[in-house]
């Protein structure tokens, strides 16, 4: 079957993506010149600027798609097969859910996981605003989620917002952590145990907490 134009071009834009994932394994994004990229997919620099301005508008669509990974396991995690009886219960299972949707998507997106990692750190002043931009945004998702929860009524805007970035934060810590385990089944099972301990540390505090005290 022939290759349609755009067909050709999906392709193409999605090799100068994976490819930008790939060298950035060795260093950060700001490094990469058009060059390299277009050298790795096999193109002509000029091919670059047909798909991106500049690298870092690739970087911000880098951003987008890891954190669209990011919002995939969040959801697994808050996502339930029976809905818990009560609010400890909904907390427990959610630590639950939350450490076997890291053991389950982290490996189909290690290397996005570990293109946040790297560059809310060490990337460029856009794409670092990029990343914290996004993780603001979940942090707000989520903490909505929480108002929902029967009992959330005690905790403030404020504290329900802190709970979301607690929670937010451990999880992206964590995922980062199992993208550079390289699948060792020690350092998986030391990274869920951790894990889990420290969710439900979070959690189970939480429950007690009362912003009007």
């Amino acid at each position: 079957m022939t290759e349609t134009r755009v067909e050709r071009k999906e392709r193409t834009r999605r090799a100068i993506l994976d490819a930008a994932l790939e060298l950035c394994e060795g260093q950060p994004l700001a490094a990469l010149s058009l060059r390299q990229v277009a050298k790795q997919v096999g193109v002509v620099p000029t091919a670059f600027y047909r798909h991106f301005e500049s690298i870092d508008q690739l970087g911000l669509e880098l951003v987008d798609e890891s954190f669209s990974a990011l919002r995939d396991l969040l959801k697994a995690a808050r996502t339930f097969d029976t809905p818990p009886s009560s609010d400890r219960a909904l907390f427990l299972a959610v630590v639950d859910n939350s450490v076997k949707a890291l053991v389950s998507h982290v490996p189909r997106a290690e290397r996005h996981f570990r293109f946040i990692a790297r560059e809310r750190l060490a990337g460029s002043l856009l794409v670092r605003e990029a990343v914290r931009h996004q993780l603001e945004l979940i942090e707000r998702e989520l903490a909505t989620d929480i108002a929902r929860v029967p009992g959330a009524g005690r905790w403030s805007a404020d504290d329900l917002q802190i709970l979301a970035n607690l929670l937010v934060n451990a999880m992206l810590s964590h995922a980062e952590e199992l993208a550079l385990a390289n699948g060792r089944p020690d350092v998986v099972r030391r990274i869920e145990d951790t894990a889990r301990r420290q969710l439900h540390i979070v959690l189970i505090g939480a429950l007690s907490w009362d912003s009007s005290r």
